[in-house]
């Protein structure tokens, strides 16, 4: 483990211990003491929580920094988090999920970092967006570029103003995760790699125990594989293939087994939708005969009962995996995405 002044040493690793016991899935899966383990991998989001625990064994402790039934988008650090990020051997994040986080691991462990975002290929947030500015081509995104900036030096005080207007609007189209969708966890195959990856990184730092992660990780991506062919079957046959979420955390899901994700809101789960976009998911609904809203553990159930209530649908919990509550279909990864797969092949009536 790395090392630092006695007191600030003492400080994180009781700390450590702390936030372990009450990390995402209760406590801390490896049962690692961070003062007795070959090295510490601090995460943020717990699907990256449950991966490293599973490819650290007992040779790593994982500190998780989001506390159970806290939406992990909003998360903000703590002084005493923000130390056990800089203390940690590998700081294993997505970048875009969760702010508060980037900035830690970019000014205090930027050696340590293990971003996702490196390892595999993320989805962008707006795939029709991006879509669309391919299609424009570069040359007209310069002429659009030079554009505003003639336009932001005509109006020199209010380019400031506008600037700041067309971030609002970003924000209440759920842009806030930047360019790309960060929960590739619920893609079983992307998970995989990033096992793979870590276990890599692991050995680097303790050679001793490589042949142990490598072990560990063929066992994770076996068990990952087991539940990629679940989906497969249950999801072979099915009467319906839309997907009514109430913010669009599902595509790595629904691509990946030809489902179709209707989004009441943006990546973002704060976005408030509006009345009329409530509506429409609504007309949808009751036009294409969906039987099923989904609702998640960690977001109000108020849009979905509404939806239900105007279209005849039930709610049902779908889980993004954000972090593990009293309402997730499971206590665990693998748990919570067989207990997905069950509501899925219930709502889109799969035989």
């Amino acid at each position: 483990m790395r090392t630092g002044t006695t007191l600030r040493a003492a400080a994180v690793g009781a700390a450590m211990i702390t936030l372990a016991a009450c990390s995402g899935g209760g406590e801390d899966g490896s049962g690692t003491d961070p003062a007795d383990a070959a090295l510490t991998v601090v995460t943020g989001v717990y699907p990256l929580e449950w991966l490293a625990t599973e490819v650290g064994g007992d040779r790593a402790a994982v500190v998780q920094l989001t506390e159970p039934g806290v939406e992990p988008h909003d998360l903000e650090l703590t002084g005493r988090q923000v130390g056990q990020v800089s203390e940690a051997d590998i700081a294993l994040s997505v970048s875009g999920l969760q702010p508060a986080v980037d900035e830690a691991v970019e000014q205090e462990a930027a050696d340590a970092a293990l971003d996702v975002a490196d390892i595999v290929e993320l989805r962008p947030a707006d795939p029709e967006e991006a879509a669309h500015e391919g299609e424009e081509g570069e040359g007209e995104d310069h002429a659009h570029e030079d554009e505003h900036a003639h336009e932001d030096e005509a109006e020199g005080e209010h380019a400031g103003e506008d600037e700041h207007a067309h971030e609002e609007e970003a924000e209440g189209d759920g842009h806030d995760h930047g360019e790309f969708d960060p929960h590739f966890w619920l893609d079983v195959d992307l998970m995989s790699q990033t096992a793979t990856a870590l276990a890599e990184r692991m050995a680097e730092i303790d050679p001793d125990g490589a042949a142990a992660y490598e072990e560990n990780a063929e066992a994770v991506t076996a068990e990952l594989a087991a539940i990629g062919q679940e989906y497969e079957d249950g999801l072979a046959s099915c009467a319906h293939d839309e997907v009514v979420v109430g913010h669009t955390a599902f595509t790595y899901l629904t691509d990946a087994y030809g489902l179709e994700q209707i989004g009441v809101s943006g990546v973002d789960p704060d976005t408030e939708p509006s009345p009329s976009q409530i509506a429409a998911i609504s007309d949808t609904v009751e036009e294409r005969g969906i039987t099923t809203v989904f609702t998640e553990p960690l977001m109000p159930d108020a849009t979905a009962d509404t939806i239900a209530a105007e279209s005849g649908a039930q709610v049902e919990v779908l889980d993004p995996l954000e972090g593990v509550t009293e309402d997730s279909p499971g206590d665990d990864y693998p748990s919570i995405m067989r207990g997905n797969l069950a509501a899925l092949t219930t709502a889109l009536e799969c035989s």
